[in-house]
């Protein structure tokens, strides 16, 4: 009798460390798929940055600087490798758009162009789909991180090399520019 609950309850301690690793599992992968789908909306803003560029090129040609930094930090996002690389070229990129769009405000006549317009528009359409898919990450990686703080599974996770992830965050020194109010003139 004492070695049949003896069994059962190692049976009841393995089933628990299985559930406890394949739900880590689980939550990692999750993590990961919701980085592809960033991944898929971050191509789509890397394929028209170049537009966007070159159409504002023609309106402001001593605006070389910025669009030299959007361009480098287009590439720099481009040629990231590994989820927390990625995050950080993103917010760089993200940081050289917000600058090139209050840069933009000096030039009417291209604020009417329609090119510019579109392209301002299908830009701004994924900036969206990016912060919602961003939104969705930060969940998975919130599931993720704790599971693995969290007592039972944290001593599992760590056996296994499961660790806390980063969120995928705004850059701290871009922080102030975020917070401030806009300022709107007629």
């Amino acid at each position: 009798m004492t070695l049949i609950i003896i069994l059962v309850v190692v049976a009841v301690l393995v089933l628990g460390v299985i559930g406890i690793y394949n739900n880590l599992v689980k939550l990692r992968n999750n993590r990961e798929n919701a980085f592809a789908n960033i991944d898929v909306q971050l191509k789509q803003r890397h394929d028209l940055i170049p537009q966007l560029v070159a159409t504002v090129k023609g309106y402001a040609e001593h605006e070389k600087e910025l669009l030299t930094r959007v361009t480098e930090a287009r590439a720099a996002a481009m040629s990231a490798t590994g989820i927390n690389d990625k995050i950080q070229a993103e917010n760089a990129l993200s940081s050289a758009l917000a600058g090139l769009k209050v840069s933009l405000e000096a030039y009417p006549d291209l604020k009417a162009n329609q090119n510019f317009l579109q392209l301002q528009t299908e830009i701004a359409d994924i900036e969206n789909k990016i912060a919602a898919t961003r939104r969705y990450f930060n969940t998975a990686t919130r599931e993720l991180n704790n599971a693995v703080q969290t007592f039972p599974s944290n001593i599992l996770a760590g056996m296994f090399g499961f660790k806390k992830e980063p969120m995928f965050e705004i850059p701290q020194e871009d922080r102030a520019t975020i917070e401030k109010a806009p300022e709107i003139k007629f």
